[in-house]
């Protein structure tokens, strides 16, 4: 057996051994929701947003393949603890800090759509200041039990 064909061996060996770690995104389910001020600010931010700020995140089929499910795993725990409107009233940010964030272009992070992925969540100037504006006014409203 060549050197090369040994290494592809081991490398395969490794990415499906990588597929038994079990960090993976998991949907808790929805405790409270925010008093949305309309249906248009809900709707930008479950395009945007809901992925990684509520407990109905939508994995595709290769974030749930190891190596890129631990990152995508760490990365909604992240945003989940900052903001997380599936158990409304908690957080580190509680919906304070969202808006700004949204309007400078932070949020969602352009990785977010890297290659066409998440078309949804490459949001125009006008719908930046839309979210914004929505959360700002949401966040006045408090939450549903």
């Amino acid at each position: 057996m060549t050197r090369l064909a040994k290494l592809v061996l081991l490398a395969v060996a490794l990415f499906a051994l990588a597929q038994l770690v079990p960090f993976r995104v998991k949907n808790h389910p929805v405790v409270s929701e925010p008093n949305w001020d309309s249906a248009r600010t809900k709707q930008l931010f479950a395009a945007a947003c809901a992925d990684c700020h509520s407990n109905q995140t939508r994995p595709r089929w290769y974030e749930k393949v190891a190596p890129v499910s631990w990152w995508i795993n760490h990365h909604v725990e992240d945003g989940r603890a900052a903001l997380n409107v599936s158990e409304c009233g908690r957080g580190r940010e509680g919906g304070h800090e969202g808006p700004e964030t949204v309007r400078e272009g932070s949020m969602p992070p352009s990785y977010y759509t890297w290659f066409g992925l998440h078309p949804d969540a490459k949001l125009t100037a006008t719908e930046r200041q839309q979210l914004a504006d929505g959360l700002t006014a949401t966040a006045r409203l408090g939450c549903t039990k």
